[in-house]
């Protein structure tokens, strides 16, 4: 039986970032200073980051170590392991 992992932890640093996306939209309407607006964006990426982290650890212990013990889509989940890393950028 293949079962995704449970989420809904992220939610609450989702709704966080999305207040930080709305802070940011206020400031750049209020035409505050760059700096500070540059500073809420890194704080938004860390955000971001900690949550792309969060999920993918998750899908490494979850879903790629079940199909490690099963001896099923091993191959599939190495490539769509691969595939993951290969779209990060930094």
């Amino acid at each position: 039986m293949n079962t995704h992992p449970c989420h809904r932890g992220e939610l609450t640093r989702l709704n966080r970032v999305s207040g930080q996306l709305a802070g940011v939209k206020r400031m750049i309407e209020d035409g505050r200073y760059c700096p500070e607006i540059l500073m809420q964006l890194r704080a938004i990426r860390a955000a971001i980051r900690r949550i792309e982290s969060g999920i993918l650890q998750k899908h490494m212990e979850h879903c790629v170590a079940q199909a490690l013990r099963d001896g099923t889509e091993t191959e599939s989940k190495i490539e769509e392991l691969m595939k993951i890393f290969d779209r990060y950028e930094d």
